[in-house]
């Protein structure tokens, strides 16, 4: 997204127009300041619309599947009470999980990598065929529902 819009100028309607024709939203980012990098807030900000993506006729997005996959700077042990963020992982999922749903989409299971600054080729690689394997059994889900019936 830094590429595409350096300036933080959005193609509104274009990105709109690419959630609309699709089925699964993937937010894939590091996370910053426990939330969302700048651009991403900014996109949600002027993509996710009331009357498009919420509030009355606000239905462009309801029944997408919604897929956060996001990574991390800290190592497991820093999301734990007694480590640096002291709360786990999970206390800082609802605002973006939240922001799924108030735009009627259906929330997937989080993917989240530790450390990724750090982690070995091995972990890396290991995450990235996780994800894929999400990916491809999500098609498979998809093209199974849309052959019932």
């Amino acid at each position: 997204m830094y590429d595409k819009y350096a300036d933080f100028d959005i193609d509104v309607e274009a990105e709109q127009a690419a959630l609309t024709e699709s089925r699964l939203v993937v937010w894939l980012h590091l996370i910053y300041w426990y939330s969302v990098p700048a651009l991403l807030k900014q996109w949600f900000d002027v993509v996710l619309t009331r009357g498009w993506a919420y509030g009355k006729g606000g239905t462009a997005l309801k029944g997408k599947d919604c897929l956060w996959v996001a990574t991390t700077g800290g190592t497991p042990d820093s999301y734990t009470e007694s480590g640096a963020h002291q709360r786990p992982f999970d206390a800082f999922v609802a605002p973006i999980e939240q922001t799924a749903k108030f735009c009627g989409m259906q929330w997937l299971p989080l993917l989240q990598l530790h450390g990724a600054h750090v982690v070995s080729e091995a972990e890396l690689a290991s995450h990235a065929a996780e994800l894929r394997a999400r990916l491809i059994a999500w098609q498979q889900s998809e093209s199974e529902r849309n052959n019932v019936g």
